[in-house]
């Protein structure tokens, strides 16, 4: 069949979008599928056998403040997603999922007849209810964003702060809006998926649970690389609450008191002037705590290869794509089971209450002087992923779910 899969951004380095993206299109396509990803920047990486077609935004996140309000140009105003993704950028919002669904729209009308189906990766635009009409659609929601909102108010320092994460989370209400009236919705996970039907009120009928992979060929264990003894590893987006890196970090406080030569390697960026940066400042663990972004899988790889543990603090995950590299690649693990955390984890790695530095602090301790744990945690969690986690047999759910979104269209006409 042909398939179109839409996704607003897909940063490839950054996040787990660009990696569902580029690892679902190309088991499909492998399946013998035509797949067209229909992308907005940052575009994704992709085989060679799936078709990049880019839907160009005015990408203003790349720019600094001055520099977005000089970009706007007089036919914005003829435009209506120019314009509300210039102004709502400007304001504080996140409009990028409304206005890639508007140039979406407009796309698939002018050139999109041919597609048997269209797979939309978490914008949940309004666009999509007008896409459902002429398409059989599939959308992905890999967790409800409400999540990520309280944690953020709860984290808020002051009312400045909440009214600037109510406004960059305006997007929801639009989400909201949008996902109960969707026919066919896919999750990673049960426990998004009941948290789906429980903050965005979808009926239950109308959704499906198909367990992400992982990259087994490229997150695997290189005996070439030797671990470095008390290095850890884990991947956050450090200034968003939800990843819980600031309870790591607390707890490495703890850790280096009794291991001197332990190191937090953190794949994500942080800001320079924000929480998690502040934090290791006061704490004085400048030296033991690293950052590595715009990593490409391979380098990806390695640092997992290099580290003795890894830590996954997280408050909520839909699925947590990093638990299960980490796992894949041979290492120990210790994780909270947040959301769907404990789906991809089972019981092959070391559980931790979530939001507990000192639940943290004393897992790795007792990990890092445990040798027989830590090979057994090794083994388990390789076998988990072989076992559980496969790309192919994701696409293959899907395209399950894509059948009978198209059999349903062809009974509604």
């Amino acid at each position: 069949m042909k398939i179109g899969l839409l996704s607003y951004r897909s940063n490839p380095f950054s996040g787990g979008q660009g990696i569902y993206v580029k690892h679902l299109s190309h088991a499909l396509a492998k399946l013998g599928h035509d797949v067209d990803v229909i992308s907005g920047p940052p575009y994704p990486e992709l085989s060679d056998s799936v078709n990049l077609i880019k839907i160009p935004s005015l990408n203003l996140f790349e720019l600094e403040d001055g520099e977005r309000l000089k970009s706007f140009r007089l036919k914005f105003l003829s435009d209506s997603a120019n314009f509300i993704e210039w102004a709502g950028v400007l304001s504080g919002g996140f409009p990028e999922p409304f206005a890639f669904g508007k140039r979406v729209e407009r796309f698939l009308r002018s050139e999109g007849s041919n597609y048997d189906v269209i797979h939309d990766n978490q914008s949940l635009c309004y666009s999509l209810i007008n896409i459902q009409k002429d398409f059989p659609l599939v959308t992905t929601i890999h967790h409800p964003i409400t999540r990520d909102h309280r944690l953020e108010l709860e984290a808020a320092k002051n009312w400045k702060d909440r009214l600037s994460t109510n406004r960059w989370h305006s997007f929801l209400k639009m989400q909201k809006k949008v996902a109960p009236k969707l026919n066919n919705i896919i999750c990673p996970s049960n426990q998004s998926k009941n948290d789906v039907i429980q903050e965005f009120k979808v009926k239950e009928e109308n959704l499906d649970v198909v367990l992400n992979g992982i990259d087994l060929q490229g997150f695997r264990k290189n005996e070439n690389i030797s671990a470095i003894p008390y290095r850890i590893i884990t991947t956050a987006s450090a200034d968003v609450p939800l990843k819980g890196l600031r309870f790591l970090i607390e707890a490495m406080n703890e850790i280096v008191e009794k291991f001197n030569k332990a190191h937090l390697v953190v794949i994500g960026k942080a800001k320079e002037d924000g929480e998690i940066k502040n934090q290791i400042s006061k704490l004085k663990l400048e030296d033991k705590v690293s950052f590595h972004s715009g990593l490409t899988q391979q380098e990806v790889v390695s640092l997992y290869c290099s580290s003795h543990i890894s830590v996954i603090p997280s408050l909520y995950e839909g699925f947590g794509f990093g638990a299960g590299e980490a796992m894949a690649c041979g290492l120990p693990l210790i994780s909270t089971q947040s959301g769907g955390l404990k789906e991809v984890i089972g019981e092959d790695a070391v559980i931790i209450e979530a939001g507990s530095s000192k639940a943290i602090a004393q897992a790795v301790k007792e990990l890092f002087i445990d040798k027989e744990k830590q090979i057994e945690l090794s083994r388990l969690g390789r076998e988990r992923m072989e076992k559980e986690f496969n790309w192919m047999k994701a696409a293959e759910g899907y395209v399950d779910i894509y059948t009978k979104a198209i059999e349903s269209s062809k009974n509604n006409l």
